[in-house]
């Protein structure tokens, strides 16, 4: 396993971190998702990602469950708020009600008495950015979170958050956690040139296009049964935009750039996202644990500008590169 620092922080992290969306207390039984945290750390990775909402609390518990045990101060575990986790008008958002209420859950859930980061899942409108950088921040003092990210926002909303920050005194976000993968550019154009300025590092997630650039969706063929593009419980919803034929016929031509570097496709996706230096790790998840020790396999392996030209050259006008389509919730007035 590689490591690399966290932006310009001082945290050092697995440069393939391990997450749980969509499958820890969802899509696998706990034994599978704990048979999967296990192989990660048998191959190195130190670095976990979850969130409060992931499959409604149930997939930060199992988490928890799986590194019980585990040397503390040998682990990065990452976590989220933002998205509704109870019935109430502030069980959701950045309000300083929420974000304090969701670190404790979190806490509690994970069997930690701290998270090495924290993360606002995605930008809220309707709380002042003052208040939520203050809780954080006071959530920084107390020690419960050592570093603060977040995800999915904008080039100007991450830009208001560090003047914002600068002005008051506080602790600059660090990191930003955003979907990127060959198919998926949309940070390039603003997110990625203000964080490598700023010195914030990503932390990409969906680095194989939700299982589209493992090469096993074939253009005019069944989808195959049991995987992503099949799952109802929110799995299908992320994957459809790539269920397009010629999307599928393009990714099947970069098989022969994956046999000639001795990868699988898998490996060479995961492997494209973490050539570019303002990225910091690559997300994986696994239903079971081959998929983890494939997956690792891409940690340290570089590819040169010819490579990269070809895959450019493959995948051509099916790359979505348009920097509105990023997850932030929509502008309001």
């Amino acid at each position: 396993m590689e490591f690399r620092r966290l932006g310009r922080s001082g945290l050092k992290i697995s440069e393939i971190a391990y997450g749980n969306w969509l499958t820890h207390g969802s899509q696998v039984e706990e034994d599978a998702a704990r048979a999967c945290v296990a192989a990660a750390l048998d191959e190195g990775i130190t670095t976990f990602d979850t969130a409060d909402v992931y499959a409604g609390t149930r997939a930060e518990e199992v988490l928890g469950r799986a590194l019980h045990g585990q040397r503390r101060e040998g682990l990065e575990i990452f976590t989220k708020v933002y998205w509704p986790t109870g019935p109430g008008p502030n069980d959701r958002g950045l309000s300083r009600k929420h974000v304090f209420e969701s670190i404790h859950g979190s806490l509690r859930r994970l069997g930690t008495d701290y998270v090495d980061l924290y993360q606002a899942h995605r930008f809220d409108y309707e709380t002042p950015l003052e208040e939520t950088l203050r809780a954080f921040e006071d959530l920084v003092r107390q020690g419960k979170a050592l570093y603060i990210g977040v995800s999915e926002w904008r080039a100007e909303e991450i830009e208001r958050a560090l003047k914002i920050a600068d002005q008051m005194g506080f602790d600059r976000i660090v990191s930003s956690q955003p979907q990127y993968s060959m198919l998926w550019r949309v940070i390039e154009g603003e997110v990625l040139p203000l964080c490598e300025r700023e010195g914030i590092g990503q932390i990409v997630w969906s680095p194989i296009a939700q299982g589209v650039l493992t090469g096993k969706y074939k253009p005019g063929q069944p989808l195959p049964e049991g995987s992503r593009a099949t799952d109802d419980k929110g799995g299908a919803d992320m994957i459809k935009r790539y269920l397009d034929d010629d999307v599928l016929t393009r990714v099947q031509e970069l098989r022969p750039i994956a046999d000639e570097l001795g990868l699988t496709m898998a490996q060479l996706a995961i492997a494209w996202t973490l050539q570019h230096p303002g990225v910091s790790a690559a997300i994986v998840g696994a239903s079971r644990p081959e998929q983890v020790r494939d997956n690792v396999r891409a940690a340290g392996v570089k590819l040169d500008a010819e490579v990269l030209a070809r895959i450019d050259d493959v995948l051509g006008d099916s790359v979505i590169r348009d920097p509105g389509k990023t997850g932030s919730p929509p502008r309001r007035p």
